[in-house]
């Protein structure tokens, strides 16, 4: 699936040295880790970080701060336009046959309605490919409801498949003719509550209004129409777009040595829906991150390459931090050795995947041993890096991407339930040593990673 540079293999072989600094830091990293603690500062000094929200900007001064107490290098906020969008007041309710208030959100980045809001009856699908299957007239003139349920997984598979629904269903209805849309949540929670995400306008269909309504609901919803020929529901948003603002990628490094030149990164992102606490998501990759590499330099350890720490901006509504990083490095993308990202709360890492070029997978067997202890299978050659990632990996940059225990994850992730209190101490501290081991390992080591090819030529 990749490409296979000239020549044989990577040497697989890590001097004992190596090997022995990252079985102390394994062990370090589980029984010393500060991660917890972070994590507690971010949500309890910034909050929630929507993008250009007054959180968002304590959020970067706070880790700028966080970032020299800690002892990082050349520690630097580095300048990224973001969208300022206001989630407002909600309010959704089935007014026909049997009335009922349902528990929403709006969608991120969803238009609101006008003063008047709109009332109209519902049209139910599965999903996308089931509505396009429909005549423009049995959608037109409805609130098109997308009813997929979400299952949880250890990979996150479920939401691959439903995210769709949230991401791309409302242009879809809204090619067909729909008023407004709403989805089922995006999450596994049977608790009344709603998950929000961002929705994706497309360019050639109306911009309509669209919410999340709670698992509960949807069900209540879905038996009305099971029972009804029409159910009528009206729909009040207030949600708007405002002018764009300024946020920052925050970046600390510990410098390497005799190839200071070279970058290992590793990444989290600093932002935040504003429901919740931004704890979980992704208050706990933060942590991991930062904790990563400070568990390093605590160690004593100096790498010969650069280890750098990104915390960028806005992941959540439309990835400006991660795209904004390749394009003021993208002649520096030989540079970057590696890459990893923190960005699925703290369950465990429970496998080890990696995108790398083929010569270099003897290599990265000979790292999955260090890791193996801490309870992590090997993966495939497949890994997706993380959204911040997406943008260098595509110019070439190879990417670690240990996998963490999604089972439990979306029962908080977009929601008012994204608290501190859900953070497991012992699944934060095992992502730590993990991330630890595999940055130092791939920072001290002599071999690289080789390079990926662009995108369209796998």
């Amino acid at each position: 699936m990749l490409w296979l540079a000239p020549g044989l293999a990577l040497a697989a072989n890590i001097p004992s040295t190596i090997r022995d600094d990252a079985k102390q830091l394994r062990q370090r990293a589980l029984t010393e880790s500060n991660a917890y603690a972070i994590v507690e500062s971010l949500v309890l000094e910034a909050g929630p970080r929507l993008a250009g929200s007054k959180g968002d900007e304590a959020a970067v001064a706070w880790a700028l701060l966080k970032l020299e107490e800690l002892g990082f290098e050349n520690v630097r906020a580095e300048d990224v336009e973001v969208p300022h969008w206001e989630r407002g007041e909600t309010r959704v309710e089935i007014t026909a046959p049997f009335p009922h208030r349902l528990v929403a959100t709006a969608l991120g980045g969803s238009f609101g309605t006008d003063a008047d809001g709109i009332e109209a009856p519902v049209l139910m699908v599965t999903n996308i490919a089931e509505l396009e299957e429909l005549p423009r007239s049995r959608v037109e003139g409805t609130i098109v409801f997308f009813n997929d349920r979400m299952e949880p997984t250890r990979d996150a598979s479920s939401y691959s498949r439903v995210v769709r629904n949230r991401a791309y269903g409302p242009s879809a209805a809204a090619r067909l003719g729909a008023v407004a849309a709403i989805t089922r949540s995006a999450g596994t929670s049977s608790d009344r509550i709603a998950h929000t995400g961002s929705l994706r306008y497309a360019d050639d269909a109306p911009r309509i209004p669209a919410a999340a309504i709670s698992n509960p609901d949807a069900n209540l919803l879905e038996r009305q129409m099971q029972l009804q020929d029409v159910v009528t529901l009206s729909l009040s948003m207030t949600s708007r777009h405002l002018e764009p603002r300024r946020s920052a990628n925050v970046i600390g490094e510990l410098r390497g040595t005799d190839a200071a030149d070279e970058i290992v990164l590793i990444g989290a992102h600093l932002d935040s829906w504003d429901l919740g606490q931004g704890a979980v998501d992704d208050g706990s990759g933060v942590a991991i991150a930062i904790e990563a590499v400070r568990q390093i330099r605590e160690a004593g350890l100096r790498p010969r390459r650069t280890i750098r720490v990104v915390l960028y901006a806005n992941e959540e509504f439309g990835v400006s931090g991660g795209k904004a990083y390749a394009e003021k490095y993208s002649d520096q993308v030989a540079q970057h050795v590696i890459g990893l990202e923190a960005d699925l709360g703290p369950g465990k890492v429970w496998r080890f995947d990696v995108r790398v070029a083929a010569k270099a997978l003897p290599l990265v067997e000979e790292m999955h041993k260090l890791i193996e202890p801490l309870g992590i299978a090997r993966g495939n050659n497949e890994a997706y890096g993380g959204a911040d990632l997406v943008a260098m990996r595509d110019l070439g940059m190879p990417v670690l991407g240990p996998r963490q225990d999604a089972s439990l994850y979306f029962e908080v992730h977009h929601t008012v339930n994204d608290t501190l209190d859900k953070i497991s101490r012992e699944g934060l501290d095992q992502n730590v040593a993990t991330y630890a081991v595999l940055t130092y390992l791939a920072a001290a080591i002599e071999q690289d990673f080789g390079r990926l090819p662009p995108p369209d030529s796998e």
